[in-house]
């Protein structure tokens, strides 16, 4: 069995994008996710789920020249778990997708 995971979505806010010495980047960026179902009584149901994702290197690069708001992007990576004390000393955790392939999909939304 392996951690893997694919979404497909639209990009919420345009990308962080970090750079580190050595030329190395990270871009962080959340993308929404949405379900739709039917109750019993026929009524529709949207629901919309975010997701925190992050990618290195060549993948952030890319994101950096043509992911911003609004785009629909298809991301596969898998799933991190990691934790933190924040300044008041409690303990804070994070789930993230880290991305390993990106596809750009349709067109960004105006």
């Amino acid at each position: 069995m392996k951690n893997r995971i694919q979404l497909i979505g639209h990009v919420g806010q345009d990308p962080e994008i970090r750079s580190f010495e050595g030329g190395k980047k990270v871009a962080n960026l959340n993308i929404a996710t949405q379900d739709v179902y039917y109750k019993e009584q026929g009524e529709k149901v949207e629901q919309t789920e975010w997701h925190r994702v992050v990618a290195w290197g060549k993948l952030a690069n890319v994101i950096e020249k043509f992911v911003s708001k609004g785009k629909e992007i298809a991301i596969s990576g898998k799933i991190t778990y990691r934790n933190y004390e924040d300044k008041e000393g409690v303990k804070r955790y994070i789930t993230e997708v880290v991305a390993e392939e990106l596809h750009l999909l349709g067109k960004a939304n105006s």
